[in-house]
This record gives C-alpha cells, structure tokens and sequence, in this order.
C-alpha cells in the first residue's frame, strides 16, 4: 500500500531539493569562473556543504513523515560532509602550495616560517 504524502510536505520538501540544485549549481559556476586553483577552491566547498544540508533536511522531513517517527538517519550523511568537506579542501590546498613552492611560481606566499626573538 502506498502512503499518500500531505502537499506542504511536498512541498517542503521540493524547495529543499531545488534550493540543493541551485547551490550545487553555484558551486559549478564559481568553479569554471574563477582562473586560479586555490580562488576554485572556496565555491565548490562551501555549495557541497550548503547543497547536501538541504538535501538532507528534506530527507529527513520526508521519511519522518512517511514513517510517522523521527527519522535521523539522514543526518549521518551531512555529518559525515561536514568532517571530510573541510579536511579535504585543506588539504588539496596544502599539496598545491607545495607543488607550486616546489616549481618557484611567484605568485605563492613565503612559507610560514619560525623566527626566534632577538637579544639585544
């Protein structure tokens, strides 16, 4: 037998999804604008993590209704893009810098480096 879901939660529910379509698309656009890597970076990261928290809201709210019960196993899935989404940009952005300190390209910043306190 098949469930017959209320409007607003379809509702709902499709805004969440289009809204995730949206800045997953976003995330693309800045991706192919953008001419330099580490500026390519930040668009995609921020719109993985905005787009699957949308998915995931309305998968919640969608199997919560469906199953008459909270329904919380969706929330594992953002989690789990909140963790790697930030680790993973780092570093990517990490092995860039040393590639690109490596090959002397101007445009890098100066490694971080400790300078210990002059006497006088």
């Amino acid at each position: 037998m098949h469930e017959v879901m209320p409007p607003w939660v379809d509702a709902v529910v499709a805004v969440l999804l289009l809204a995730g379509g949206v800045l997953a698309l976003t995330g693309a656009i800045g991706l192919l604008r953008y001419a330099d890597f580490f500026r390519r970076m930040h668009p995609p990261a921020l719109a993985a993590t905005l787009s699957a928290l949308c998915v995931t809201v309305a998968s919640t709210l969608h199997f919560s209704v469906l199953e008459r019960q909270l329904a919380l196993y969706p929330l594992l899935i953002n989690a789990l893009l909140a963790i790697t989404t930030p680790v993973t940009t780092v570093l990517l952005a990490r092995a860039a810098l040393a590639r690109g300190r490596a090959t002397s390209r101007a445009v890098l910043p100066p490694p971080a480096a400790y300078e210990p306190p002059r006497e006088r």
